[in-house]
């Protein structure tokens, strides 16, 4: 048995099965997804950051989000794109697990504050006359730091579980980024043991959350059901159905490639890899449109922001 590792770095294969004639569309996909992620996930973060007006705890959730988001893609997406593009998809052992740790640490931090921001929808909406006392600026900002805290952790623990493998043979990672899983099963040992642990951390990171997301929606959508008018009850419908394809886009396919990597309900390494993509990329670029640039607040922000700016180049 191997006892230390003689691979000094790994290659991302991205799409392993896809054909070299559709490297472009994908490149290009990739390229866009990170461009409008990058341009409107900056620009939530610095209105929240420098308009004052602004330091409130539903957007001091939101600016957690679009930081997770920003910092996630902005460690991955490039060099995705550089494989595609310039066939270079090559990382370092020690930036594998550096990116590794990341990955895992944002990917638990939005499941936190996704369930941070609907804790807050719950009281504000189930609880109005209380929620100023209930959910405070202080309050919100000690829980986005403390998440934050829990997401280092588990990205710290599961990086280390996974860099404690010896790597002695195949460095090809059938994936867009650094995972435990698709990592640990190039291990030259078994690593059933390393890959189930992080599949339990995983559900009690993500179905916890999730339990509490589904819990404070039903509740919401049950007491405007009661309390408002039929023109209202659409309104509130109409933004827990938008919101709820954000949600839908972060559980759903996570715990399809969960469940396909303990109990291979399939076999397609491409439809493995595009589930990756489709709760990890897609959210990250839906998630400000449906959640920031729909609040009335940013947007008449925006408004003012770019009339401004057209006045002073006029």
């Amino acid at each position: 048995m191997v006892n230390q590792s003689n691979v000094l770095e790994f290659v991302l294969l991205g799409f392993p099965g896809i054909a070299e004639k559709f490297h472009i569309a994908i490149s290009m996909s990739f390229f866009l997804i990170y461009n409008v992620s990058l341009f409107s996930n900056v620009i939530v973060v610095a209105l929240i950051i420098f308009l004052e007006h602004l330091h409130q705890p539903m957007y001091i959730i939101i600016g957690n989000l679009a930081l997770s988001d920003l910092i996630f893609d902005t460690l991955t997406l490039p060099k995705i794109i550089a494989k595609y593009w310039f066939g270079d998809g090559s990382l370092s052992f020690i930036v594998c697990f550096f990116q590794m740790f990341f990955v895992h640490t944002l990917g638990s931090l939005d499941s936190f504050i996704i369930m941070l921001m609907a804790i807050d929808r719950f009281v504000a909406i189930c609880r109005p006359l209380h929620y100023c006392s209930i959910i405070t600026n202080r309050m919100v900002l000690m829980f986005c730091f403390i998440f934050w805290l829990i997401a280092s952790a588990i990205g710290i623990a599961i990086a280390i579980m996974g860099a404690s493998l010896p790597y002695c043979g195949p460095n090809k990672i059938r994936n867009c980024f650094c995972a435990l899983t698709p990592v640990a099963i190039l291990s030259c040992v078994n690593s059933f043991t390393t890959r189930r642990n992080v599949f339990n951390i995983a559900l009690v990171v993500h179905l916890l959350p999730l339990s509490f997301i589904i819990f404070s929606y039903v509740f919401i959508i049950w007491k405007i059901h009661l309390m408002a008018g039929r023109e209202n009850w659409q309104k509130v419908f109409y933004t827990c159905t938008t919101h709820g394809l954000v949600i839908f886009l972060y559980f759903v396919p996570r715990l399809a490639v969960y469940a396909y990597n303990q109990f291979q309900l399939f076999s397609n390494a491409d439809v493995n890899v595009l589930l990756i993509c489709i709760y990890t990329f897609v959210p990250h670029f839906i998630s400000p449109i449906i959640f920031c640039l729909r609040t009335e607040e940013i947007k008449n922000t925006l408004k003012k922001v770019f009339q401004n700016l057209a006045y002073r180049l006029m």
